[in-house]
């Protein structure tokens, strides 16, 4: 009896530690919830009080912090600096997020948070602090309760909103360092512009595919972007992760060197990346440190915030904007292109433009991979091989077009295009259509068995 009553105790004492560790959960994110609640009209409204820039250590920093504190370069000195200073982290992602892990870590005592994306099961590989539970919280609350779980003693600001040309200066201005960690042009001229107008430093990563690079803009009369960059490149030359890919690990060595560098820009005012672009080479394992040139005064300086959207040509966002540039007779549905498949009166050759790679993740039976790239670069060739087949009589005796398909129903309507032109003159009459949405409506109105990345 007496046994069982000890068997008793102890798993009521687990149970216990266990309902102490869901309540302090659910309390870390109740607390991330209402410092959001206070940003409802985010930046335009947001007015936060001004740090205590000569906050004192206690007993538990002393211990918390020891293992920084005791280097000779960085003293009780720099933690106090951390803990009365404020960093502004745009982009929760696969930078954000070990950058604002480790900030965290250090004692830095205001992160501001800005993200208005929502976590996502393809960001859980490189986007570190996200987990599988918090898929369809928002980014900025994912992230300040992951820290707030870190090192509760910081304050977190999660800010679910865009950053527009009205609200970037009013933000900017109420920290004392700025990272960014997004992953579109139009965000980093509006954070360069709004930075330089505020005089605050600029910590600027990226990362795509194998490679990274990182620099720090308009610190102690160092370039900023617009000095490397006068004008936006053109929309068809900017690829992102969603489409171009990149290894996790990527976007999480270079986050965490913005980390880094905005400790020592803190702590000591300087950077070793000031006037200097950091390459990481991951296939390599390189780093390649290169001189940027001087400051431009003439492009430099900023007077006011523009549309940059407008200005970029394309959104301020890393999802892929949808394109139409063909008539409506030239393109079908998803459940049309189902029936033509099913129908032996009305047959197609199928065409994924593609990468070869995204192909072999999942493909509609019977389709014929040419990926983009290579229809444009060699129409010739592949339009001779597509016609070639109706003139040969390879195909079914009803089959009179080419209908092109992709991801999202982009690439498809540019291969359409070019192969329309290129088929106006050709004895070889085949018509030719594409798939509106692509294979992800493929998936969600036809075939939910089919692999959506």
């Amino acid at each position: 009896m007496e046994e069982e009553l000890r068997q008793e105790i102890a798993e009521l004492r687990i149970e216990l530690k266990q309902k102490d560790s869901t309540i302090e959960t659910l309390a870390t994110k109740l607390r991330a919830y209402e410092a959001m609640e206070k940003t409802k009209e985010p930046m335009t409204g947001l007015n936060l009080p001004m740090m205590d820039k000569h906050r004192s250590l206690d007993n538990r920093d002393i211990a918390k912090f020891s293992r920084q504190i005791i280097l000779p370069e960085f003293r009780v000195k720099s933690q106090k600096i951390l803990k009365g200073s404020s960093v502004l982290i745009v982009g929760c992602g696969g930078l954000g997020c070990p950058a604002a892990v480790y900030l965290a870590g250090a004692g830095v005592g205001r992160i501001g948070l800005v993200d208005y994306d929502t976590v996502e099961l393809s960001n859980l590989h490189r986007q570190i602090l996200h987990t599988q539970t918090r898929i369809g919280e928002l980014k900025c609350v994912s992230v300040a309760t992951a820290l707030a779980e870190l090192n509760p003693e910081s304050e977190y600001v999660p800010i679910s909103a865009a950053l527009t040309s009205d609200n970037a200066q009013q933000l900017v201005k109420q920290f004392d360092i700025v990272l960014d960690c997004s992953d579109n042009v139009a965000t980093r001229y509006l954070l360069n512009d709004a930075c330089v107008m505020c005089d605050r430093p600029l910590v600027s990563g990226s990362a795509l595919r194998w490679e990274g690079q990182l620099t720090v803009y308009n610190l102690n009369g160092g370039p900023t972007y617009r000095c490397l960059y006068p004008t936006p490149p053109p929309p068809s030359a900017v690829t992102n992760c969603s489409d171009g890919g990149v290894l996790g690990v990527v976007p999480g060595v270079i986050g965490v060197l913005q980390g880094l560098e905005t400790i020592k820009i803190l702590t000591q005012g300087s950077s070793s990346l000031g006037g200097k672009l950091l390459l990481f080479d991951a296939l390599e394992a390189k780093f390649r440190m290169v001189k940027l040139r001087n400051r431009n005064p003439d492009v430099a300086l900023v007077d006011r915030l523009i549309d940059y959207v407008q200005f970029c040509g394309s959104g301020a966002t890393d999802k892929e904007q949808g394109i139409s540039i063909l008539d409506k007779q030239l393109r079908i549905s998803v459940t049309e292109l189902d029936e033509m498949r099913r129908s032996s009166e009305m047959s197609c050759l199928l065409v994924d433009v593609r990468s070869d790679t995204e192909f072999e993740m999942g493909a509609i039976e019977g389709s014929t991979n040419i990926p983009l790239d290579s229809l444009q670069a060699n129409v010739d060739k592949h339009l001779a091989d597509l016609t070639g087949k109706f003139a040969a009589g390879e195909t079914q005796e009803k089959c009179t077009e080419i209908v092109f398909i992709c991801r999202r129903g982009n690439d498809s309507q540019r291969a359409c295009a070019l192969v329309a032109e290129y088929l106006k003159d050709n004895v070889i009459k085949v018509g030719v259509r594409d798939v509106v949405g692509g294979l992800q409506s493929w998936a969600s109105k036809v075939d939910d068995a089919f692999p959506i990345y």
